[in-house]
């Protein structure tokens, strides 16, 4: 018999393996005007160049944040982030199945009705050919801004391929979606082009050496009072701390050193937030989904640590 009467048997909010259907359990909902914030996922991974697998990223994404809902706030935060941030989780962005075009359509479509609606967005990929989309979808509000990029690659190809995961940011900038000037990309360690590269790079030897406070005062002395968007590709972790990704590089960032540059430039006017490349066939243990689970947590706190200043509070 069970110890507790019918009806009374608790809530399993902050449960690991109960209840599993959103991120962090939040309300899953298109229901703009009650957020402040929205996840909304985006699973495609038709621009892989290597592994495939990035189309169920959302999912593992989700199923891994269960094991963070038992914290009343995320450490070392000091408030609760339903305190100052009223979150949705959007759900996935459809698409006709094997049509990239459409999905580029349908994500610009969505990202610029919940931008335009005046919400912080946060996107879980999928394989980071998303972004041009997702970047897309914010011009249409903000117009071009600075690009926040935490990578193993530059993605500055110059693909001839229409669909492709490593051509985005060569593209942005032609779209007049990026402003290079202000831009920054962390963790890289694989060639690129330097005499022309238009991005600063913080490549993986000096992420790893430098401290991160000489990290975050170079993001912030680029970036300056530009509107951002940041974009983290989960493979400029180093595959220790990720392994489930389609193009894994050794040498890459610890999940601590990622999550303590991050803190340091919350006060930076980001003003979306995406995550790719998490690929479920190739984690172990749930390893690389709970990195991006703890990494996407994370922007929505350096969102509602943002909100706090505004309202005078300390953060």
């Amino acid at each position: 018999m069970s110890k507790y009467p019918v009806g009374s048997v608790p809530l399993a909010d902050d449960s690991a393996y109960a209840n599993v259907f959103s991120f962090m359990g939040l309300p899953l909902s298109r229901e703009l005007a009650c957020a402040d914030a929205v996840v909304m996922g985006v699973p495609y991974d038709l621009g892989t160049s290597g592994r495939a697998g990035a189309r169920s990223g959302p999912n593992a994404i989700r199923q891994a944040s269960a094991h963070l809902r038992w914290e009343t706030r995320r450490w070392p935060w000091p408030f609760h982030l339903a305190d100052y941030l009223r979150v949705i989780d959007y759900g996935d962005v459809q698409f006709a199945a094997g049509d990239s075009a459409h999905m580029l359509s349908e994500v610009e479509s969505h990202a610029s009705q919940i931008v335009s609606a005046g919400k912080t967005l946060v996107s879980l990929g999928g394989d980071h050919f998303v972004t041009l989309a997702l970047l897309r979808g914010h011009v249409a509000t903000h117009g071009r801004m600075a690009l926040i990029h935490f990578d193993a690659h530059t993605d500055t190809e110059q693909a001839h391929e229409t669909f492709d995961h490593g051509s985005m940011f060569c593209r942005a900038p032609q779209e007049g979606l990026v402003d290079t000037a202000h831009s920054i990309q962390v963790g890289v360690r694989t060639d690129y082009e330097r005499t022309d590269h238009a991005y600063q790079v913080i490549d993986a030897d000096e992420a790893s050496g430098r401290s991160v406070e000489d990290i975050v005062n170079a993001i912030r002395a680029r970036v300056g009072d530009a509107l951002a968007y940041l974009t983290f590709d989960i493979d400029c972790l180093d595959p220790a701390f990720a392994p489930g990704t389609g193009t894994p590089v050794v040498g890459g960032l610890s999940t601590s050193r990622a999550l303590r540059i991050l803190r340091g430039i919350a006060e930076l006017n980001i003003v979306g937030f995406d995550l790719v490349e998490v690929s479920p066939p190739f984690d172990q243990a749930q390893v690389t989904s709970l990195a991006g689970a703890t990494l996407a947590l994370e922007f929505l706190y350096m969102r509602a640590c943002r909100d706090r200043r505004y309202r005078g509070v300390d953060a």
